[in-house]
């Protein structure tokens, strides 16, 4: 591949310098001064229609740039707004789930109160009732 470029690229050297000689009546002076010439001329209008494209490109590069920031400004926003509604349904969540385990907690501390005091009541019962028959073997009164 390498090769064939050098080969290209030489025919067309040869074509170019061939032209330039022919152009000039075969004098290798003036077909010079001609190559020059063009290659001048080549030159001021790659450059002058450079620095216009520039401009131009300039421009349009900071019209994008500036999209660009506006796009990223509203995608941050929103991301934003996004983690605000989150942040608001977990401190909304978090305060049903303190609420609920208050709630338990309560519901726990009374069951456990009735099961305290029926037990109070069973034992006390249950004492009154082995006090009497105590008492009735040692000849107490009923």
């Amino acid at each position: 591949m390498s090769g064939r470029v050098w080969q290209v690229g030489g025919v067309a050297a040869v074509g170019g310098i061939g032209y330039y000689l022919y152009s000039a009546g075969g004098n290798p002076k003036v077909a010079e001064k001609k190559m020059e010439a063009d290659a001048a001329k080549l030159r001021a209008n790659m450059t002058s229609g450079m620095s216009g494209k520039g401009t131009e490109a300039q421009k349009h590069s900071e019209v994008l740039a500036a999209d660009a920031g506006a796009r990223l400004d509203n995608a941050l926003k929103d991301a934003k707004q996004g983690v605000s509604k989150i942040d608001t349904k977990l401190e909304s969540y978090r305060q049903e789930a303190e609420k609920t385990i208050e709630q338990k907690a309560h519901d726990a501390q009374v069951n456990a109160k009735h099961a305290v005091d029926s037990f109070d009541k069973n034992v006390t019962e249950a004492a009154s009732k082995a006090k009497s028959s105590a008492s009735g073997w040692f000849g107490g009164s009923k």
